[in-house]
């Protein structure tokens, strides 16, 4: 069972395991990984029998590893530092100096493992992180499984957890998952997406399929279209590198954006059980219609920041000045799609999608517009028409849901007004620091892969965006840069849906 807010101080502690950071000297450990095993030490959810063993190219022992993660923990989980959970976690981290690309290191490897069962009884369990380059998946799945540190008995367990980016375009998907096949079973390999860990994200199950006024609408018939927004108003700042190579197709959309279409668009599960998930995530997936290259010039849209004002008032350089990127780039920092599907509840909705950087908020968000109401009743009344009902579920920031609605505005006449409902997680149910890794971290130590990804959900979400990266290459941009900082992203993308009639929905205040 994944661990969700109602449940996070009930459930059990996780198995006795140990946890195998590779590149433990970076910033995702420091950033994310640490503070997540802080909180799961703070609710009580890590086993006595669990030890950290940090991989990395740096000389140093268990005592100075910890100092380094002591350095910044109060950084990263704020005011809700407790200096006896870190105590109490600190005494679990250890160590070990080694190059992940020499095979001969893993024998090393093994031992220390082989250590850590002893001292910390840890049952021969060990979860595997890749915090490394993409390029060393397949380097260390090798060695681990050469050294025989892959291999499963009846009574321990062996997984391992990579990192996005899942290759850079279908090909390359395919062939890292052939290697990842190489040496484990497709249950032994968790790919993590950490959107999949929010508490909305999770919450879109529960909401669909538990509220019996919900399901009967959530189709065709009801509902006119949906936009799915990652906006994000931070430029690619120390990444620009990593960006050239990536894009905001790439980075974004295969990875985040339709597996929350999945969640949003599919069937209902026989059960919470992982399989029958991942099931019908993939058939909403194989259902959305392929896009020619005919296709693509109109149903899909791209571009890139310059410079320009943030909501703020700061003043922010464009993408091309930014280190480490081209000055005549021509990777796109927006991209925007329009999907449809070919099945039953779905045919002949559009599903819009959009994701950039330095766009004037940042907020991740699914919403939902109904179709709207006849208007027959008022034709002798001064409501010329009614507002269609749309449901927001919020992935970030203010985790929650948002619904509006018609009501009438009080006095002798009739006037329409739209009126909201807002729930907020924390206003309900606290705010519990989390990182987002919390969760998915402690279903691999359970063995639970339900928001983790199946290697054919990768794939899948490749080929879907697969002839737009094949026509983008083909047709370099003429116009970029073509949207400013601290807007909401080029003209043509408001047209992707202005062609259909429709308008994306005002996410610039709080409010709305």
């Amino acid at each position: 069972m994944s661990l969700t807010q109602s449940n996070y101080t009930q459930a059990p502690p996780a198995l006795p395991n140990a946890m195998v950071i590779f590149g433990a000297g970076g910033d995702l450990t420091r950033r994310k990984l640490i503070p997540a095993l802080f909180h799961l030490c703070d609710a009580g959810l890590l086993p006595d029998s669990f030890a950290v063993l940090g991989v990395g190219r740096r000389d140093m022992d268990d005592d100075a590893f910890r100092d380094l993660m002591a350095e910044q923990i109060r950084d990263h989980v704020g005011n809700a530092f407790d200096r006896s959970v870190w105590e109490r976690l600190v005494a679990h981290l250890h160590y070990m100096q080694m190059d992940i690309s020499e095979g001969a290191d893993y024998e090393r490897l093994r031992e220390r493992l082989s250590e850590l069962d002893t001292q910390r009884g840890t049952a021969g369990n060990y979860l595997f992180y890749m915090a490394v380059p993409p390029s060393l998946f397949t380097r260390v799945t090798g060695c681990l499984g050469a050294a025989g540190l892959l291999r499963e008995t009846e009574h321990d367990w062996r997984r391992i957890v990579v990192e996005k980016p899942f290759g850079r375009d279908l090909e390359s998907a395919a062939a890292l998952n052939r290697a990842l096949h190489g040496n484990l079973d497709e249950q032994q390999i968790y790919r993590i997406d950490h959107y999949l860990g929010k508490e909305t994200v999770q919450n879109i199950v529960v909401f669909r399929f538990a509220n019996g006024f919900i399901e009967p609408l959530w189709n065709r018939h009801h509902i006119d279209h949906v936009q799915l927004t990652v906006a994000e108003s931070v430029g690619v700042e120390h990444r620009g590198g990593y960006y050239e190579e990536a894009g905001a197709l790439r980075d974004m959309i295969p990875n985040h954006l339709l597996v929350l279409l999945g969640f949003i668009a599919m069937e209902p599960p026989n059960s919470f059980e992982s399989g029958a998930m991942r099931e019908e995530v993939n058939k909403v997936l194989d259902a959305i219609e392929p896009l020619s290259s005919e296709d693509v010039l109109t149903r899909a849209v791209r571009g890139q920041y310059g410079e320009g004002a943030m909501p703020d008032g700061e003043q922010v350089r464009a993408y091309r000045a930014s280190p480490g990127v081209d000055l005549r780039s021509p990777t796109e920092t927006f991209a925007a799609l329009k999907l449809t599907m070919d099945n039953w509840r779905w045919a002949g909705v559009p599903f819009y999608l959009r994701t950039g950087k330095r766009l004037a908020a940042q907020r991740t968000e699914i919403a939902i517009r109904f179709k709207q109401a006849p208007t027959v009743l008022f034709k002798n009344t001064d409501v010329e028409q009614v507002a269609p009902n749309t449901l927001v579920l919020r992935i970030q920031p203010a985790e929650g849901i948002h619904m509006s609605f018609d009501a009438k505005v009080p006095g002798p006449t009739m006037r329409v007004g739209t009126v909201n409902m807002d729930f907020c997680y924390q206003d309900y149910f606290g705010n519990r620091p989390a990182t987002g890794y919390e969760t998915l971290i402690y279903d691999c130590m359970n063995g639970d892969a339900t928001l983790y990804k199946h290697a054919d959900t990768i794939e899948k979400g490749w080929e879907i965006v697969q002839s737009v990266m094949d026509v983008w290459a083909a047709l370099p941009p003429r116009d970029f840069p073509n949207y400013a900082a601290g807007t909401w992203g080029p003209t043509a993308a408001g047209d992707l849906l202005g062609n259909d009639g429709r308008l994306w929905r005002g996410i610039e205040t709080p409010d709305t």
